[in-house]
């Protein structure tokens, strides 16, 4: 259901409104339980905390703020206050548990504590090294913001399974569309 390309957790949370320069763009958090699945496919919390309506309207805040950090990051900006201050309001709280059981690991916590998580997260790419790798993916309609770590820094899109591979679908297409007309010209 949720796609997870863009190499930080705050980067895929950013991603849950899809083609965000769209007339109508495609909200991937309708409702609470959305909101729940996001966490556990995401791997933030191990099982669905039940998140609410109020839990959802302060998720999409949060999302919105590090979109906004994200933009400014892009566009060479200083990070703009209120969203920073979103951002450490949610960094400040108390992010999910870890847990251990035998031999594996086991994330505990409600809706809230999974936004200071994905807070954390923002406030150390925005605040580190990574910020200066932050591109926008390539494809038109595709606002989807990642980290480019791949060698000399020349990634154009945010997955090549899915944006990259439509890219390059698309040029073949039109390239033997117009081989034709061009060999009888």
């Amino acid at each position: 259901m949720h796609a997870f390309p863009c190499g930080t957790l705050a980067l895929d949370f950013v991603g849950t409104l899809r083609a965000r320069r769209d007339p109508e763009p495609r909200e991937m958090l309708a409702d609470g339980p959305a909101l729940d699945a996001w966490f556990v496919e995401a791997g933030v919390i191990g099982e669905a905390p039940a998140a609410g309506r109020t839990e959802l309207e302060r998720a999409i805040e949060l999302r919105e703020a590090i979109y906004d950090c994200a933009l400014a990051r892009l566009q060479g900006h200083g990070l703009p206050s209120a969203a920073v201050g979103v951002l450490n309001r949610w960094a400040g709280s108390a992010p999910v548990r870890l847990m251990l059981d035998d031999a594996s690991t086991r994330r505990e916590g409600s809706a809230a504590n999974g936004l200071a998580t994905v807070a954390r997260n923002a406030v150390e790419l925005f605040g580190g090294d990574d910020a200066a790798l932050l591109r926008e993916c390539g494809r038109p309609g595709c606002t989807q913001v990642y980290v480019d770590r791949s060698r000399g820094g020349r990634r154009e899109w945010c997955s090549m399974r899915t944006c990259g591979n439509r890219v390059k679908a698309a040029q073949f297409r039109a390239r033997h569309r117009d081989a034709p007309a061009s060999a009888s010209a």
